[in-house]
């Protein structure tokens, strides 16, 4: 690695691979006809939506439990209207269809008159629309009505259920009178018709029989008196056919309105109290649950955020070797002067398959960076726990914080910048933090082709690293500043991606600065990976690493 002679060596389809693999987000296919991971295709399929839905339950289950307190709050701060009850008993006119007569009373029951009616009887400080709304017209059978009223005490409801039956009745009685006095004046305007027929015909024979006498005369005087007499018979049978109907009429209305009366009074409807709880918490539940269900969908359409394995290895260019669950507090130094660490199953495969990435190396220190896409304070409870294993296997171990934030270093005590000695969990670690001001902070590989100018390393990190037995260092790849530094620090390097934090571009990004950098990029390990992804996590990109 340090022999200024060797040369970089690439694969020379390797640049125009990761282009057509990356499109692979945008284009349906991929590049050899197989359907794309990740393509668009694969994001509004159910079994994307469905993990979508388990992998967030925590976040609509918490919806739906709000929307249901929410539900019962509701009701208990506004709780459901008291609601009275009164049925009416209708004669109908026997000359009608029920079913015809019965429809017109509910629209009568349930008319503005009505209900302008009652809101001025009882002076209600509402528009009749408005309390039209309040109340409703069922049919029991066709000559039975039930209204049911609603009202914020039983007390009120009794009270405008009466109204409302005693004014439909008025209103119903005005409404049969109305009809039959139209049916009169029709009637009567037939008798005036025809009697002024009648009339016509007597004038004419008048004015016929003031003429001089003649044969013309007489036969028309003869065609007039038999049409006379035929208009006064139908006057006479119509007059009496009109008499009977308005005779048979007034009966009918007068049964109608006499007979028509409240059945029963007005009393309040029975409510459970559970029943009508149960109601409101179910609506707030659904109502919670739909949204919380919404927000998940949409916010799994709409993400770019990768998660599954062949979708990451696709983007990185490099295999899932190991996919873990969240490692956040799963290891932590308590104490600086030797507390105990905390150590899981998940951290302890982490930090085996870090341990197998480091290179075996026959002249000076082995090397391995860990580089920390977008979760810089999780990998760096990794790196320190590979640190801190190794260390007490009685190896010299140098840690170079090259991530944003430094919290590797943080962690450990090490807040100032340059080259130190801490101590955690028993043993000694040499603690690398470069200048603030240091974008690209150059390792103790110092190949001419790597540095590309950049300034050489200070001689404490020198001699730290000349005295170790491994260098491991935590990297944070920055497009902005460039990843050529990379090689200085080490040949092998293991990305560490939290699923469903990092966007493809993103990713693919921080591939790409490792292979220009000349290191090679092993693995990949996936952190809090969805435990319903049952991809593979292959790179199909036919990756090689460089070798120099």
């Amino acid at each position: 690695m340090n022999e200024p002679g060797q040369r970089l060596t690439w694969r020379p389809n390797v640049d125009d691979d990761l282009p057509a693999r990356l499109s692979a987000y945008e284009d349906p296919a991929d590049v050899d006809g197989r359907p794309a991971a990740g393509s668009a295709k694969g994001l509004v399929s159910l079994g994307f939506l469905g993990a979508a839905l388990r992998r967030s339950a925590r976040l609509w289950c918490a919806l739906a439990a709000i929307g249901l307190i929410i539900g019962l709050g509701y009701f208990v701060v506004i709780p459901p209207a008291q609601k009275a009850s009164v049925s009416v008993l209708l004669v109908d006119n026997p000359n009608q269809s029920p079913e015809i007569e019965i429809q017109t009373d509910m629209a009568l029951a349930a008319s503005y008159p009505v209900a302008a009616a009652v809101v001025h009887e009882l002076g209600l400080r509402q528009t009749p629309s408005s309390f039209a709304g309040t109340y409703s017209v069922a049919q029991k059978t066709y000559q039975v009505l039930t209204i049911t009223v609603g009202a914020s005490t039983s007390s009120e409801a009794v009270q405008r259920a009466s109204a409302v039956a005693t004014q439909f009745l008025d209103y119903r009685a005005q409404y049969e009178q109305t009809q039959q006095q139209e049916t009169e004046t029709e009637l009567n305007q037939q008798v005036s018709q025809a009697q002024h027929q009648l009339d016509s015909i007597t004038k004419r024979i008048s004015q016929v029989s003031a003429q001089p006498s003649s044969p013309a005369r007489l036969a028309e005087l003869s065609s007039l008196k038999a049409q006379r007499a035929t208009a006064s018979n139908a006057v006479s049978s119509l007059r009496s056919d009109v008499i009977s109907t308005l005779v048979a009429t007034r009966t009918v209305t007068q049964e109608m309105v006499r007979g028509s009366e409240v059945l029963n009074a007005a009393t309040p409807v029975k409510r459970s109290f559970i029943k009508s709880a149960a109601i409101y918490a179910a609506g707030g539940l659904a109502g919670g649950l739909a949204l919380g269900i919404v927000i998940v969908v949409i916010g799994a359409i709409v993400s770019d955020r990768l998660r599954r394995r062949d979708d990451i290895a696709l983007a990185i260019g490099a295999p899932v070797r190991l996919s873990v669950g969240a490692l956040a507090r799963k290891y932590r130094v308590l104490d600086q002067r030797g507390g105990t660490a905390i150590r899981r199953r998940d951290m302890d495969r982490v930090v085996e398959h870090l341990q197998h990435a480091v290179p075996e190396s026959s002249r000076g220190p082995a090397g391995l960076a860990v580089v920390a896409v977008d979760n810089e304070p999780v990998v760096a409870q990794a790196v320190i726990a590979l640190a801190v294993s190794n260390a007490k296997q009685r190896r010299r171990v140098v840690l170079a914080d090259l991530s944003a934030g430094a919290h590797a270093a943080r962690l450990l005590g090490a807040r100032i910048p340059g080259t130190g000695t801490v101590t955690t969990d028993g043993v000694q670690i040499v603690v690398v933090v470069p200048a603030a001001d240091d974008v690209a902070p150059v390792g103790p590989l110092r190949s001419g082709a790597a540095l590309n100018g950049h300034a050489q390393g200070d001689e404490a990190l020198a001699a730290a690293c000349a005295r170790a037995d491994l260098v491991i260092s935590l990297v944070t790849l920055d497009p902005a500043s460039g990843g050529e530094y990379l090689a200085t620090w080490a040949a092998n390097v293991v990305a560490m991606v939290t699923a469903g934090r990092s966007g493809a571009v993103r990713i693919n990004a921080v591939g790409e600065m490792i292979r220009l950098c000349g290191a090679s990029l092993r693995s990949v390990v996936v952190i809090d990976a969805d435990k319903y992804d049952e991809s593979l996590g292959a790179s199909g990109a036919g990756y090689e690493p460089a070798s120099l």
